[in-house]
């Protein structure tokens, strides 16, 4: 397995079980950052439109709720859970972790090191910070939160990533 991707990270579900990112492997994934009180917040449903674009191809879309930012994300666990199953998530959410500074989970210490994910450093700024992952597991690009995520300029990379190889 390449060191370079994420598919040596263990991630929680909202449900307590650990799983391994190497689940994801051959997939195209969008990773992001999420809040239920942000400004932003309203990208949610955004990010379920997009899964439903790509539904019937190897993309999927990862969700880790944060509090880093202004304390946007007061819920925990089942409170998370409902608040995005409300708001149409169609797409996993994960526990929620940290994302920036000395106690980042080890994915987003990975993102913010371009040693360590060979591509890019980028530590999120804001809630809704997107990584998009090509399907060997390396980190092709990010987009900032002010990037909805139906975009054209990410629907591109997403279906560049997802075409085969020529």
């Amino acid at each position: 397995m390449d060191n370079h991707s994420i598919y040596q990270f263990n991630v929680q579900q909202l449900d307590g079980e650990v799983i391994s990112l190497s689940e994801y492997k051959d997939k195209v994934l969008l990773i992001v950052n999420t809040a239920s009180q942000c400004s932003f917040t309203p990208q949610l449903k955004e990010l379920a439109t997009l899964k439903n674009e790509f539904k019937d191809k190897d993309f999927e879309i990862l969700a880790f709720p944060s509090n880093d930012f202004g304390g946007q994300e007061p819920l925990e666990g089942k409170e998370i859970a409902e608040f995005c199953e409300n708001n149409g998530t169609n797409y996993p959410v994960f526990e929620k972790i940290r994302v920036r500074g000395p106690y980042a989970h080890a994915l987003y210490q990975f993102f913010a090191d371009k040693k360590q994910n060979g591509i890019l450093k980028s530590v999120p700024r804001w809630n809704f910070h997107k990584f998009l992952i090509g399907k060997n597991g390396l980190v092709t690009d990010f987009f900032y939160p002010f990037t909805k995520p139906t975009s054209s300029k990410i629907r591109k990379k997403i279906a560049r990533l997802l075409s085969p190889k020529k």
